[in-house]
């Protein structure tokens, strides 16, 4: 196919009004179930998996499995960029869903053994722009030299990380943001660096997190992870 012909089948993906639909309520970066999209297009359900799996073929979307659930979000940051354009052309801003989690749970959590909620995804963020990790395969990572540094001043013991028989690092998509954070041995690792190092404080029931003063300080500040809500 010539970029002409692959160009007239991405308009072509976009311009049935349900899927634009779709593609512009995964504008917020977060990634959701065929059910949610569903309940924004007022579609059957077998209607609505028919377009994402259109969507999903001209490569506007991904499919990401996470345990039982698969969840649709947008294919790239390109693909943002080409709707926000087209947006604009259009003449009308678009509201995206704001997630309903509680906002103590949507700052910080756990989830299982390892570090949730919105100051994880922008951990994640960071280290992924940081070049510390580099995608190597679905959804999984490998830690580079920075990387490694970087970890074992935080106190990080790698060597017993990589002894673990499970996944080293891979990402887990957060239920709150809908955006990666890290999972994994490694990711289990670092909370726990991180609640040695007092970094962060734990609720003693429940799955809340917070990050500390000194945390802030010497930890989120020098990545340059801002995080509202966290004084």
């Amino acid at each position: 196919m010539d970029v002409e012909q692959r160009l007239a089948a991405i308009a072509a993906a976009i311009a049935e009004p349900a899927r634009a639909r779709m593609l512009c309520a995964l504008m917020d970066r977060r990634a959701r179930t065929a059910t949610e999209l569903c309940a924004t297009t007022e579609l059957a359900a077998s209607t609505t998996s028919t377009h994402l799996a259109r969507l999903v073929e001209q490569q506007l979307l991904a499919c990401v499995p996470q345990g039982r659930h698969r969840y649709y979000a947008l294919a790239s940051d390109e693909v943002g960029a080409a709707l926000e354009s087209l947006l604009v052309i259009a003449g009308r801003p678009v509201e995206p869903p704001r997630p309903r989690a509680p906002e103590r749970l949507r700052l910080a959590r756990t989830c299982y053994d390892h570090l949730a909620g919105t100051l994880a995804v922008g951990l994640h963020e960071r280290l992924l722009k940081s070049r510390w990790l580099q995608p190597d395969g679905a959804r999984e990572y490998r830690l580079l030299p920075a990387g490694e540094r970087a970890l074992d001043d935080w106190g990080v013991d790698l060597a017993a990380v990589r002894t673990q028989r499970r996944r080293f690092a891979c990402a887990c998509l957060d239920w709150s943001e809908r955006r990666s954070h890290l999972g994994g041995a490694l990711g289990a690792a670092v909370f726990q660096a991180a609640l040695r190092r007092r970094w962060l404080t734990q609720d003693l029931e429940g799955r809340g997190v917070r990050p500390t003063p000194k945390g802030e300080r010497e930890w989120l500040a020098p990545l340059g992870v801002a995080m509202e809500g966290t004084a």
